[in-house]
């Protein structure tokens, strides 16, 4: 699949998304948000790919933001419509039954902190900056950073970050809870493909049943749960894992006191 606005690449069933538009710290315009909707789907339905991560080009940016010379002009409902757009993307980033992580290396600001955010966890570098600076703008988050951000790091912080434009840096993002490792610059790509080789190794089906849970656990809409709480997903994504090969497979290893050889199935 050709994409003009990010690079891909697959190594040891790892895709390897990069935003690439360092010129302009690897903003989010419409061609980015179509190209990553082409790459999410790549994810989905190429067998070859086991899990990803998303990256910016150049060692000052992951996302800067959105690409604000294409709000110029627009109505209400045309803003909407871009929320909405991006919004959609982000969905389907966080609901891939494949694990995505970001790979935060600078910026994250506005729409990055919120593409960072839709990924399934997160590591940064350590010139890594996050925050939704939107009011500066007269604005606020359209892209879930609203939702996200409330939901990975709570109310208070969040409002505060949000209503002050405040940025905060990689030691406090991990105290935070916002990412899970920080690493230096040199290592961060090392880093997150060995995290990913290792959820790799493991039952695939019993991985996309984890995110979903725990996608419905941080979800408290019904319109979004179809009416079940986590537990009574955990209950019936459980039951679905007891009939797979994968089951069979993980409990025969154990017991034989081997590893495990998953197949998805």
């Amino acid at each position: 699949m050709s994409y003009t606005t990010i690079t891909t690449s697959i190594e040891n069933n790892i895709f390897i998304i990069s935003i690439n538009r360092p010129d302009k710290l690897n903003a989010l315009n419409a061609a980015v948000f179509n190209d990553l909707d082409k790459a999410v789907d790549e994810i989905y339905e190429n067998n070859q790919i086991k899990s990803a991560l998303i990256t910016g080009t150049g060692p000052k940016a992951f996302v800067a933001g959105a690409d604000i010379t294409e709000f110029a002009g627009l109505n209400k409902d045309e803003a909407m419509a871009l929320a909405k757009r991006g919004q959609d993307v982000f969905f389907k980033i966080e609901n891939s039954k494949k694990p995505i992580i970001a790979a935060v290396n600078g910026f994250a600001l506005g729409g990055g902190c919120e593409l960072a955010m839709a990924c399934h966890f997160r590591l940064c570098s350590d010139n890594a900056k996050f925050g939704q600076p939107e009011v500066n703008l007269g604005l606020i988050p359209g892209y879930g950073g609203t939702q996200r951000l409330t939901q990975l790091i709570g109310k208070g912080k969040s409002m505060e970050l949000q209503m002050t434009a405040g940025l905060i840096d990689a030691t406090e993002a991990l105290k935070l809870g916002l990412v899970n490792y920080v690493t230096t610059p040199e290592t961060l790509l090392d880093k997150s493909k060995e995290i990913l080789q290792l959820i790799n190794s493991k039952a695939p089906i019993a991985i996309s049943k984890i995110i979903e849970c725990i996608n419905v656990a941080i979800v408290s809409d019904s319109a979004y749960t179809n009416g079940k709480s986590g537990y009574d997903k955990e209950i019936e994504c459980f039951g679905d894992c007891f009939v797979t090969e994968d089951m069979k497979e993980g409990t025969a290893a154990f017991l034989e006191k081997r590893k495990a050889v998953f197949t998805g199935k």
